[in-house]
């Protein structure tokens, strides 16, 4: 079977097979941003670290409780000739999951996921709704307001950063500027 991992199209087709949402779809794009930006960084392998972004909630729409996602996602990416190591960098991203994050992917992926959503967030309340006016203050300022974007794990916000052994405020600058870079394709 074909190994599929780097292969872009054929995880953006996986993904819109799932996913017809478009705030989903948007936070997929969101989180390959980031993770991709940070593998640049790494030196580490950008093509496949933006897929295993870009499915890391491909199963969410039509899956979402916690029984289910991620783990039938991680069961369609194996028969579809995904290795572990793809899925199990998916699975934990999942607190709740129980798999470790003991790679530098992994722990990439979970400080980009709910970040990457918390900006888009802070850039929808924006007057010209773009990134472009989103700044770290003002990121640093909304995570304190409880009830703007409340279904955003703040704590995860901050575990992820703590896993890179990034200084948040330094993390979250990563993250919007690697947004600014693709915000015609975010949509922001």
């Amino acid at each position: 079977m074909e190994d599929n991992s780097r292969n872009r199209e054929v995880c953006l087709s996986i993904l819109k097979e799932f996913t017809h949402n478009e705030s989903l779809l948007k936070h997929a794009f969101a989180v390959e941003t980031c993770v991709r930006a940070y593998a640049e960084k790494f030196r580490e392998d950008v093509e496949y670290w933006g897929n295993v972004a870009l499915l890391h909630d491909f199963d969410y729409e039509k899956y979402p409780t916690t029984e289910e996602h991620p783990f039938i996602g991680e069961k369609i990416l194996h028969e579809r000739g995904f290795d572990e190591k793809f899925t199990k960098s998916i699975l934990s991203h999942a607190d709740y999951s129980g798999e470790p994050r003991d790679t530098l992917l992994k722990k990439v992926l979970f400080a980009c996921d709910e970040l990457a959503g918390f900006i888009t967030a802070v850039a929808y309340v924006r007057p010209s709704r773009t990134v472009d006016e989103v700044e770290v203050r003002s990121v640093l300022k909304k995570m304190k307001d409880k009830a703007f974007a409340r279904q955003v794990s703040r704590d995860d916000i901050r575990k992820g950063a703590l896993g890179l052994e990034i200084p948040l405020e330094e993390h979250i600058q990563f993250c919007i500027l690697a947004m600014r870079r693709n915000k015609e394709k975010l949509g922001l």
